[in-house]
């Protein structure tokens, strides 16, 4: 914008009333920076509340997974075994007894050699790996122990090398398969003159379960100490030899009751959002942004409704199936407007009827998963509608601010004009008062 120069020879103050001027030319645009101003802080309002409800959305969407109603719960009687559950719906509940038979380790060899100078006449190694074929290490460079263990190292074979030097003042030369069991096992020649080689061979894991074969068991070997397949659902480790290990595994009735718990922790989160973002407050008559959101309150209603009602819910012959009140598994409203659940009860009516509370709690589930859909939508397209009147308006100032720009420069230029034209009156009149002067 141009500048001006306050005036010479008006003596007024040009800036300050163009200032003035453009303070009230600019009061529209100031109420529509106000519009928007208002819009952003519902938008926050609104993305707050959706946040809340994508996380009930999500809760509800985990509760109604058959993964979380399969789940299990896999204990054992030894401290030298360790079992996990792995997820998912392939499990089976079940308790069974083995025994550890074997643990994997890898194949170490071991040769005593001088601890300096070469230990063998030899120019390479030959180690196979496995059922592979045999490859050959070139040493003819450096045949010290050392120079042995750095050849191997480098080759990447699967096979590690180290030097230990011992209180005799010698070394050994180990050699160490990288993976147990007997498949990652390995052959090593070219150092038959270094002296007598000693082998742990590498073995499987091995566990025999139910008693012997001739009685009905059966045996399962891991190249390592991990078995996948002993149970569906189960990850056992074992750490030693050992007999008489019992594994059970159990529905994991804790597990889904935490769920239900989380997806009403989300529900009372949103219910708290909604009213923190709907309050008003009549003595101080102030109001929150979302005050009078038919919409918002919609929300609450909604998922308060869905506890209070009861519960039904489609079978998988897509009949209705009146369950009633969800206070038969734990979950109801207390006097404050929020959710409960107790997990005793929901354990206790879990363990009666498992087949009849897993359908109603997927039931429950999937209608709060329905609902927070629908919800969500609302209140995306509410953000959405928003953030168009917000890009509407910034339109607006944008055209605005060329329009206060033209009018200051207008100004500008009228005020300049004005001092001009008044500098040439002030000469005028100082020559003519001059030309009198003359003639008296």
């Amino acid at each position: 914008m141009g500048n001006t120069v306050d005036g010479l020879v008006s003596g007024m103050d040009t800036t300050a009333m163009i200032t003035s001027m453009m303070s009230i030319e600019a009061q529209p645009q100031n109420m529509l920076k106000n519009k928007v101003a208002t819009f952003q802080t519902a938008i926050a309002s609104y993305q707050s509340v959706n946040t809340k409800v994508a996380a009930l959305k999500s809760s509800a969407d985990d509760l109604s997974q058959l993964s979380t109603w399969r789940s299990i719960s896999p204990t054992v009687s030894s401290t030298s075994v360790s079992a996990t559950a792995t997820g998912g719906t392939n499990t089976a509940t079940g308790t069974l007894t083995f025994d550890v038979t074997s643990v994997a380790q890898v194949q170490t060899n071991s040769v005593r050699v001088a601890s300096s100078g070469g230990v063998t006449l030899s120019d390479s190694l030959q180690i196979a790996v496995g059922a592979g074929a045999p490859v050959s290490i070139d040493i003819h460079a450096d045949r010290s122990a050392a120079g042995i263990a750095s050849a191997v190292n480098n080759a990447g074979l699967g096979v590690k090398a180290s030097v230990v030097k011992t209180s005799l003042g010698d070394s050994m030369v180990q050699f160490n398969s990288t993976k147990t069991g007997a498949a990652n096992g390995f052959t090593l020649t070219g150092l038959e003159d270094a002296g007598t080689m000693h082998t742990i061979v590498a073995t499987d894991a091995a566990i025999q379960v139910g008693g012997a074969d001739v009685d009905g068991g059966f045996s399962l070997t891991s190249d390592t100490n991990t078995f996948t397949t002993l149970m569906p659902g189960v990850t056992m480790t074992v750490s030693k030899l050992e007999n008489g290990i019992t594994l059970t595994s159990a529905p994991d009735v804790s597990g889904i009751a935490n769920k239900i718990q989380a997806m009403v922790d989300a529900a009372n989160a949103t219910l708290t959002e909604v009213s923190n973002q709907t309050a008003y407050d009549p003595g101080t008559n102030s109001s929150s942004p979302l005050t009078g959101d038919f919409m918002v309150r919609q929300l609450s209603q909604s998922i308060l409704g869905n506890i209070s009602s009861g519960l039904t819910y489609k079978d998988a012959n897509d009949n209705d199936v009146k369950f009633g009140s969800l206070a038969k598994f734990g979950v109801q409203l207390d006097k404050t407007g929020q959710l409960k659940f107790n997990a005793a009860t929901f354990t206790a009516a879990y363990n009666a009827d498992p087949t009849g509370i897993k359908a109603a709690g997927v039931g429950f589930a999937d209608s709060i998963y329905a609902l927070t859909t629908k919800q969500g939508t609302n209140v995306n397209n509410a953000i959405t509608s928003n953030k168009n009147q917000v890009d509407s308006l910034n339109d607006q100032i944008s055209n605005w601010d060329v329009r206060l720009a033209s009018k200051q420069q207008a100004l500008t230029k009228q005020y300049s004009d004005l001092e001009t034209a008044l500098g040439k009156l002030k000469d005028q009149s100082s020559w003519l008062s001059g030309q009198i002067s003359s003639l008296s």
